[in-house]
C-alpha cells in the first residue's frame, strides 16, 4: 500500500513540522499528507501501523507547546484541509464540523443562525478546531462560559490498539444528556494526538450572546490588579471575561498598532459582564482594589478595539524577539502571590517577563523575551520558564491551563502528576497505542 500525493519536499517539510513553541525540539518527518477525508485519513493510519511510521497531527501550527512539532522519521498529517462545517442544527444547538476548520469561520457560520460557539483562544483567528480539541483550548470567554471539552458532545477518531489501525471510532452522543459508558470524548479532548487522529466533531452551541458591559481598570502595579481579580472573585461577580494585561504587553501593542493606550499604566484589567449588576460590581472591586481609573461601557466598538488590543499582545511581542511562552493555572485566591513570583523570578533571572493573563481563572501566560542569538539570555529564559512551573505548583496550581503539554511540559507534568497517576497515564497509551505511533514522546 502505498499513499497518493505524499509532500516530501523539503522546504515545505520545514514549515510543517514545528509549531509556534520557542525552542522546542523538531525532528525531520518522512513526508506529510494533506487528507481531505476521513477515508484518507484511515489509509494513512493503516499504511503508517504497517510500515512503523510515527504519525503527528496538526492543523494550523498555533499551538505553542511543541505538541505538533514533528519526530524523526514521522510522517506529518496536515488537517487543515478538511475544513468543512457539516452541519449546523439550530434545533438542538449543535455543530459537526471538520478539524480543520477556523474557530472564527466557524463563530461566523453560527452567528448566521442566531447562534454562538464561546470557546475562544486568543489565536482564534488562525487556530482550528481540531488543535483547539488536540489540547483542550479555553480563551477569554471560559471564566464563565467553559473551555473547549464543555462543548464537545462526540467525535470521530482513527484509532488503533483495541481495535485494528486505521478504524473510525465514533464517541460521545448529540443529546444534551448521554452517559452510555466510560467517557471517551473527554479522555480524547486535551490528549493532543496522542490517542488517534480526530476527524469530526460535534458541538453543542449557545444561543447568540445578548450585548455585554466593557469595564476597563487602569493599576499602578501588577499585583495590585492581582488583588481586583481576588476581590471579584470573593464577591461573587460572574464576568463573561477578565483579562489582564501587563505594561509591557500593553507598550508592544502601541508600539506596533499606536492604539493610544495611556502611557501611565503599570497594568490594566479588561472585563465583559453580562450583566448591570456584575458591571458594577467589578467597577467596584477595581476601584476598592486601588485602580487609577475605571470606565464602564456599552458601546461594543470600543470593546471590540480594547479586546483586539488583549489579542495583539503575542505578535507584538514577538517582533521584540524569541518569545517563550508561559501557561500556569492557579486557583483564583493566588493570583496576587503568582504575580509577585512572576516578577521575581524575571529579576532574579535577568530575564525580560511581559504577562497577560486570563486573570478571573487563575491561568497566566508570562512571556519571556530574549535578544535574537543570545543563548545566555536564552538559558536564563528557560531557567526562569522552569522556575515558574515550580511557583505555580507550590501554590496548588497546573502546568499547563490550556496550551497543552507537548514536549515543553514533560517534565512539569510528571512532577504534578505524581508517579501513580503518571502510571495510569502510561497504561492508557499503552492500551490505546500499543504501536506507540501516534505523536510519540508528546504529554
Amino acid at each position: 500500500m502505498t499513499l497518493p500525493n505524499l509532500i516530501t519536499d523539503p522546504n515545505t517539510l520545514a514549515g510543517l513540522s514545528h509549531d509556534e513553541a520557542e525552542w522546542a525540539p523538531t525532528g525531520t518527518p518522512w513526508a506529510a499528507f494533506r487528507p481531505q477525508s476521513t477515508a484518507d485519513v484511515q489509509e494513512a493510519v493503516r499504511h503508517c501501523a504497517a510500515n512503523n511510521i510515527p504519525i503527528v497531527p496538526r492543523g494550523a501550527g498555533t499551538g505553542l507547546s511543541g505538541g505538533a512539532n514533528a519526530v524523526d522519521g514521522c510522517l506529518v498529517l496536515d488537517l487543515s484541509r478538511m475544513n468543512q462545517v457539516l452541519e449546523i442544527d439550530q434545533d438542538n444547538l449543535l455543530a459537526v464540523v471538520q478539524p480543520g476548520v477556523v474557530n472564527d469561520d466557524l463563530k461566523k457560520a453560527v452567528a448566521a443562525h442566531g447562534l454562538w460557539y464561546p470557546p475562544d483562544p486568543a489565536s482564534s483567528p488562525w487556530s482550528t478546531i481540531g488543535g483547539n480539541v488536540a489540547t483542550n483550548a479555553g480563551g477569554l470567554c471560559c471564566l464563565k462560559y467553559g473551555v473547549t471539552r464543555d462543548y464537545v458532545l462526540g467525535l470521530e477518531v482513527v484509532m488503533g490498539g483495541p481495535v485494528a489501525y486505521g478504524t473510525a471510532v465514533r464517541l460521545g452522543h448529540r443529546t444534551t444528556k448521554g452517559v452510555a459508558g466510560y467517557d471517551l470524548t473527554s479522555l480524547l479532548v486535551g490528549s493532543e494526538g496522542t490517542l488517534g487522529v480526530v476527524t469530526e466533531i460535534t458541538l453543542r452551541l449557545r444561543p447568540a450572546p445578548r450585548q455585554q458591559a466593557t469595564v476597563v481598570g487602569a493599576f499602578a502595579g501588577l499585583v495590585d490588579a492581582g488583588r481586583a481579580v481576588a476581590s471579584s472573585t470573593r464577591r461573587g461577580l460572574q464576568p463573561a471575561a477578565l483579562e489582564l494585561i501587563d505594561r509591557a504587553c500593553l507598550q508592544a501593542v502601541e508600539d506596533w498598532k499606536h492604539l493610544g493606550i495611556d502611557p501611565g499604566t503599570e497594568a490594566m484589567l479588561l472585563a465583559r459582564a453580562d450583566t448591570a449588576e456584575d458591571a458594577d460590581g467589578l467597577v467596584a472591586a477595581f476601584t476598592d482594589a486601588g485602580a487609577l481609573w475605571t470606565e464602564r461601557s456599552t458601546d461594543s466598538t470600543e470593546a471590540e478595539a480594547l479586546f483586539a488590543a488583549r489579542r495583539l499582545t503575542y505578535p507584538a511581542l514577538e517582533r521584540l524577539g524569541p518569545l517563550l511562552t508561559e501557561d500556569v493555572c492557579v486557583p483564583r485566591s493566588e493570583v496576587p502571590a503568582m504575580l509577585a513570583r512572576v516578577e521575581e523570578i524575571g529579576a532574579r533571572h535577568g530575564v525580560r517577563i511581559a504577562t497577560i493573563a486570563h486573570a478571573g481563572d487563575g491561568n497566566l501566560h508570562p512571556l519571556l523575551i530574549t535578544p535574537p542569538g543570545d543563548d545566555n539570555a536564552r538559558l536564563a529564559a528557560q531557567a526562569a520558564f522552569d522556575d515558574i512551573i515550580d511557583a505555580a505548583l507550590t501554590l496548588g496550581g497546573t502546568v499547563t491551563g490550556e496550551h497543552g503539554v507537548g514536549l515543553l511540559k514533560r517534565d512539569g507534568m510528571i512532577r504534578e502528576l505524581g508517579p501513580d497517576a503518571h502510571a495510569v497515564q502510561n497504561a492508557l497509551k499503552a492500551t490505546l497505542d500499543p504501536l506507540h505511533l501516534f505523536n510519540p514522546g508528546k504529554a
